[in-house]
């Protein structure tokens, strides 16, 4: 009875997130738990993996997520050639590089590869807040018709 009021005092409506889901990809596992608990936190259903194969890999099984967080530097995979390959598989969804370099030639690139947006880790509840605002936004645009804006 009383459990509905759990995340009152959260900044992203309860009944908005329940139905986004997310993919982390990070090889640094404290980076993938600190976002994971913030999903979580906020109601986003979602996943983790370690490199960019194992999200192409995961999308190629036919999972589909509505934000896909992408860490820049991993092995196997980085996350430049995963957000080009997933583009290229025709993914559209919510790509946000995430990483702690600050070179702009690299953020650069790594936007030029597919990315929506691009901040540094680790995220705050505001970020993502606005993120997740901004996946909301979209999707009820999408209800309403209007997607060919």
């Amino acid at each position: 009875m009383g459990g509905q009021d759990k995340g009152k005092g959260l900044m992203v409506p309860h009944d908005l997130t329940t139905k986004l889901t997310a993919l982390v990809v990070d090889d640094d596992k404290l980076a993938r738990m600190i976002h994971q608990r913030m999903l979580n936190k906020v109601g986003v259903k979602n996943h983790a993996v370690e490199n960019g194969k194992e999200a192409v890999d995961i999308h190629c099984s036919g999972q589909n997520f509505d934000l896909i967080l992408m860490d820049k530097d991993m092995p196997i995979m980085n996350g430049f050639e995963a957000t080009k390959k997933l583009r290229s598989m025709g993914v559209r969804s919510m790509i946000v590089g995430v990483s702690s370099s600050s070179k702009e030639e690299e953020i650069h690139e790594f936007i030029g590869a597919g990315l929506d947006d691009y901040q540094v880790k680790p995220l705050t509840f505001d970020v993502l807040s606005s993120i997740l605002d901004k996946i909301n936004s979209s999707k009820s645009i999408k209800r309403n018709g209007c997607k060919n804006r």
